[in-house]
C-alpha cells in the first residue's frame, strides 16, 4: 500500500481505532522479528515497512493531540544503570 493512501486511511480513523491499529502493527513487527531470527522470513523488507507504519500511526496520533491543544506526551529516556551507579559491583 502506498504511504499516501495509508496516511489517508489513518486520518479517517478514530483515536480508538488508531490505538488498536498500533497494537496490531507492533504485534506484527514482533512476529516478523521472530521469524527473521529463526530464518523463516522471506521478505525482510517487510520489517522496515512495518516500522515505518508504526511511526506513521504515532505521527497521526501526535498531530491530533497538537490539534486539540495538548502537547504530545514524551517518553522518559531509559536510564543506564551502570552510569547511575546502580549496576553490579
Amino acid at each position: 500500500m502506498k504511504s499516501t493512501k495509508y496516511m489517508e486511511t489513518l486520518n479517517d480513523k478514530t483515536v480508538d481505532e488508531l490505538q488498536t491499529e498500533l497494537v496490531n502493527t507492533k504485534k506484527e513487527l514482533f512476529n516478523l522479528r521472530f521469524q527473521n531470527a529463526t530464518n523463516q522470513l522471506d521478505n525482510t523488507a517487510r520489517i522496515t515497512e512495518v516500522r515505518k507504519n508504526i511511526a506513521r500511526i504515532l505521527t497521526v496520533m501526535s498531530q491530533r493531540e497538537w490539534a486539540n491543544g495538548e502537547k504530545p506526551k514524551k517518553k522518559q529516556p531509559k536510564r543506564n544503570r551502570l552510569a547511575s551507579g546502580q549496576g553490579r559491583r
